[in-house]
């Protein structure tokens, strides 16, 4: 078995392309996104499952994603159609396969086992295409502490419409009915060292509920964002990159606690404000960020 390998890419924008639209695909090369996901599922019309899978297979061989990761996102498990959309793309090595409405652990092995005869019947290394799941039910969300233990998981990928519609709630622009599911996602992902990517503003020409948005979802702890609109891209990425203004407080915060601790000192006071081992584990939290947004 080959050597394993984990990487994570930097997902502050997930960009959504119906994987039948060559046109839109090729469109989101030149966006400079983090991550483009070519859709098989909901972004594709029931006639037109096939033409998707053919249409991703192709931008994966032709295209040049650049720093974008390229992933595909095949039909739920269950549905009919998963088998042979991920069978369609494997050959050609997305970066990662996203698994939407996701509630259990047995539907993220299931591409798991898959995904790693791929691997070892091309001389892949084991790991090398990840895993992104998306959680949209109650069941999901309920189910989340087992389910992001799977060892191939990188991302969940919070719905929040479809879980909006799961439960019965109807959708707010402060979202506070989400609320509880969203935070369940964090700390789901922050206990097994995985990206949360929060949900998707619809109102793509409302940039400012946007920016409130993403600047909120940040605030609560997500990696980053999906989004629908190439217009929405540059403004979700400024929100989930941290400003000049934090990066420099964040390593001022390490330098001084390194000096403190060398004094043999606990907690001290900067500028005004006690700092001790938590807000030493989120300044590097920040530089962590602003490193894999290449600040």
């Amino acid at each position: 078995m080959k050597d394993e390998v984990k990487t994570m890419h930097s997902r502050r924008a997930l960009l959504y392309m119906p994987g039948d639209n060559w046109k839109m695909i090729t469109k989101s090369i030149t966006l400079g996104v983090d991550s483009i996901c070519m859709d098989m599922e909901d972004g594709t019309a029931v006639n037109k499952k096939a033409e998707a899978r053919a249409t991703i297979a192709k931008a994966l061989q032709e295209l040049d994603f650049g720093a974008s990761e390229k992933l595909a996102r095949v039909n739920s498990v269950g549905s009919g159609w998963e088998q042979e959309d991920i069978q369609a793309v494997l050959p050609f090595h997305p970066d990662g396969i996203v698994i939407p409405k996701v509630e259990s652990y047995e539907q993220v092995e299931w591409a798991s086992k898959i995904i790693e005869d791929a691997e070892l019947k091309n001389g892949w290394p084991v790991n090398s295409i990840r895993i992104l799941i998306g959680v949209e039910t109650a069941k999901g969300i309920l189910n989340l502490k087992e389910i992001a233990a799977h060892p191939r998981l990188d991302s969940v990928i919070f719905g929040g419409e479809d879980f909006a519609a799961s439960i019965g709630a109807v959708r707010t622009k402060d979202a506070v009915e989400l609320l509880y599911a969203r935070q369940a996602v964090i700390v789901a992902c922050a206990a097994n060292d995985l990206q949360a990517i929060d949900i998707v503003t619809i109102d793509y020409k409302d940039l400012e509920a946007l920016k409130l948005e993403s600047e909120f979802g940040a605030g609560l702890g997500f990696s980053g964002k999906q989004v629908i609109h190439p217009n929405q891209v540059p403004v979700v990425q400024e929100a989930f990159t941290p400003s000049d203004e934090a990066i420099a407080y964040a390593r001022r915060i390490i330098e001084t606690f390194e000096a403190s601790q060398q004094e043999g000192k606990g907690a001290y006071s900067l500028d005004g404000k006690m700092i001790d081992m938590p807000l030493l584990k989120n300044a590097q939290k920040v530089l962590a960020r602003a490193m894999a947004a290449g600040k």
